[in-house]
């Protein structure tokens, strides 16, 4: 049996035009709503196979405001057994605070009885880009860690764990328990049936306050790079600008030449 917590973020839609708070530190949500990443949906999905091969359960973590009891649900509505907000204003806490955080639910959660054999999180904060939580977890955890990984298997008291590298498909071993970020395009995650969703506003959710005062980011800023610089070649007008057609999709290996 293994039992999973995965964290999750609540972050702007980013699906649109991205724009910046008027302090310029974070990703303004209000007109573009609110989700959780494509990494995180998909450790959302690997963490209910894992526990649905395993007979384990799938506990969702999140640290915000109570808006974020949202993403909380709709993880909740896919198969989370159920969920923790760690309650705080997010912008006041950075990677090392956001780790300490989630390892003092991790600790206080196994004195209860209830320990969690694998931790997943998305591999990076949509918003902010942070790639730190993971790997800052694991050594407050003194647990292993691998990023950027697409499946997880377990056997026993050791995880299969595949991704894409560089080179190819990458696959590590490592003993349980232990901490591992989630890229998306390994899974498919599924979505909130209305059943789902009808059990998930029943599901239980944990609320904690984080026992240490926050550090913050120490983020200056963050910006908008411009859109990328395009440009048009007019090849032509009528059929006389059939032949630089035919050249120009020969070049592109549409036809062959």
């Amino acid at each position: 049996m293994t039992n999973v917590l995965v964290c999750v973020k609540r972050v702007p839609d980013s699906s649109g035009e991205v724009t910046l708070t008027p302090d310029g530190l974070a990703v303004d949500g209000r007109y573009s709503g609110y989700t959780m990443s494509n990494h995180e949906e998909a450790a959302v999905e690997v963490a209910i196979q894992v526990a649905d091969a395993t007979g384990g359960t799938v506990t969702v973590l999140t640290l915000g405001t109570e808006d974020a009891v949202e993403q909380l649900r709709t993880a909740l509505a896919v198969g989370a057994t159920d969920g923790v907000l760690i309650e705080a204003e997010p912008d006041a806490f950075g990677p090392a605070d956001i780790a300490s955080a989630i390892a003092s639910v991790c600790r206080a959660r196994e004195s209860a009885g209830t320990a969690y054999d694998l931790v997943l999180l998305g591999n990076d904060a949509a918003d902010t880009g942070d790639f730190q939580v993971g790997i800052r977890l694991a050594y407050a955890l003194d647990r292993p860690v691998v990023t950027g990984m697409q499946t997880v298997a377990v056997q026993g008291d050791q995880a299969e764990l595949r991704g894409e590298g560089p080179e190819g498909t990458e696959v590590y071993e490592v003993p349980l328990p232990a901490v591992v970020t989630i890229l998306e395009g390994g899974v498919s995650p599924r979505y909130p049936s209305v059943m789902g969703r009808m059990k998930a506003k029943k599901a239980p959710v944990e609320t904690v306050t984080p026992d240490a005062p926050s550090v913050g980011s120490g983020r200056v800023g963050l910006s908008v790079p411009p859109p990328p610089a395009t440009s048009v070649t007019i090849l032509g007008e009528g059929p006389s600008a059939a032949s630089a057609v035919v050249d120009t999709l020969k070049q592109l290996g549409v036809v062959g030449r």
